[in-house]
């Protein structure tokens, strides 16, 4: 068992450890010198074209709630309306992982975002790939990988479903909500859930990309997750792993709802599943007993919680520092939970950033250290076989306690 301490754990060693990221989205990660390069290509309005400029305007270290950091996205989208800018993303947004030791990405986004006139889901689906594509083919081609003495890097793609929407989000919605402007908004988000789960299976099956799994993200409060149980029985018949955004800044029963309603094998956050303090629906009498059972069958099943701990204290104003965040507290329940960034350019972090932020604020030691991140490759959504995911995690593990021992030859590995 390793016996590394906290104090002994530097950022140098955590940035050449082998690492997953499985909760980023592809527009909230965009480079800043992108987004401002894009912005004076297509005539995108920015607050400042500056990288100072934006922190200050745009990219805060705090916001007042999840809405507010949610406006920055207008930015960020507006850019990416191009298959030549999707493809740039991509690509740079796996450079920017690989320069830091993620060797496994899962990239999220939402394609109905991107969907105009001259580029449908797949289309959006393909650009991103091939950017992503572009950058493991030049990964994998260095020497130590094809002599499989280190692991290569490997990547998916989750598409997102939005919880609600609005005409102004993108042009798909735009001609979404007039087509059907008579009927209720319930109605109209089932449509455009369904109909990109079915865009997902298609991209998946008919054109070989990599679509591993379907989320559901945006704004929890007043928009239960309920409303795209038809796509996400769509995607579950199918074979698709399902991760879904619950318990960012809302209580355990919308957790619940992801679990039960919409098949989540994995959760996004999950930051209020064991605080029966945020429990609004009065049906639930029993907060303290319904949270402990709810704990306890996530628990049962290993659905992993993914964590992002620089976004929640962003998006939580009641949260005055780190040390207040319930990972300590999910942790010491043996949840099973993966350290991730959310959004790289919103949150300005790194995958590294956020390992050393769990290590200084909330007590992470080596063990946990090392049972985070290989958890991360082994709950991953990872596309190939079963066996192949198998032998590609033994490759890591043995990555890994080479680089342990290369910083500490006095510890034993796991």
């Amino acid at each position: 068992m390793s016996q590394i301490n906290a104090p002994q754990i530097t950022e140098a060693f955590v940035a050449a450890l082998p690492k997953t990221d499985l909760h980023v989205h592809l527009d909230g990660s965009i480079r800043i010198g992108t987004l401002i390069d894009l912005a004076r290509e297509y005539h995108v309005d920015l607050p400042s074209y500056t990288e100072e400029g934006l922190r200050e305007t745009v990219f805060k270290s705090r916001y007042r709630n999840l809405a507010e950091y949610l406006q920055g996205f207008a930015f960020t989208v507006a850019v990416l309306q191009s298959e030549v800018a999707l493809e740039r993303a991509g690509y740079e947004l796996a450079l920017d992982n690989l320069a830091e030791g993620v060797l496994y990405l899962e990239v999220r986004f939402a394609p109905q975002l991107h969907v105009h006139e001259h580029m449908n889901a797949v289309m959006v689906l393909k650009a991103v790939n091939r950017g992503l594509k572009r950058a493991k083919d030049e990964f994998n081609c260095r020497p130590a990988v094809v002599a499989g003495t280190e692991p290569g890097f490997e990547y998916g793609i989750i598409v997102c479903a939005m919880r609600m929407f609005r005409s102004n989000f993108s042009e798909y919605y735009r001609n979404l909500i007039e087509a059907h402007r008579y009927s209720p908004d319930k109605e109209i988000y089932k449509m455009a859930s369904t109909e990109l789960a079915r865009a997902a299976i298609i991209a998946r099956d008919e054109y070989g990309l990599p679509v591993v799994g379907f989320d559901l993200a945006g704004e929890e409060a007043g928009y239960p997750a309920g409303d795209h149980q038809q796509a996400f029985t769509f995607a579950h018949k199918r074979f698709l792993k399902k991760t879904v955004h619950a318990g960012e800044a809302y209580g355990p029963e919308s957790i619940f709802q992801a679990i039960t309603d919409l098949h989540a094998d994995r959760i996004g956050h999950g930051t209020y599943l064991l605080d029966p303090h945020s429990i609004t629906d009065p049906e639930i009498t029993d907060r303290q007993g319904y949270v402990e059972q709810l704990g306890q069958y996530i628990a049962d099943r290993r659905i992993t919680l993914e964590v992002c701990l620089t976004s929640n204290l962003q998006t939580n104003p009641h949260m005055s520092s780190l040390e207040e965040h319930s990972f300590r507290t999910l942790r010491q329940h043996r949840l099973s939970t993966t350290i991730c960034t959310d959004n790289r350019t919103v949150s300005n972090t790194t995958v590294t950033r956020e390992l050393m932020l769990a290590v200084e604020h909330l007590g992470l030691d080596g063990r946990d250290l090392k049972s985070i991140i290989i958890y991360g490759f082994k709950r991953s959504f990872m596309p190939g076989t079963y066996l192949e995911k198998r032998a590609y995690v033994r490759k890591v593990i043995d990555f890994y306690d080479a680089v342990e021992r290369g910083f500490f030859p006095a510890a034993v590995a796991v």
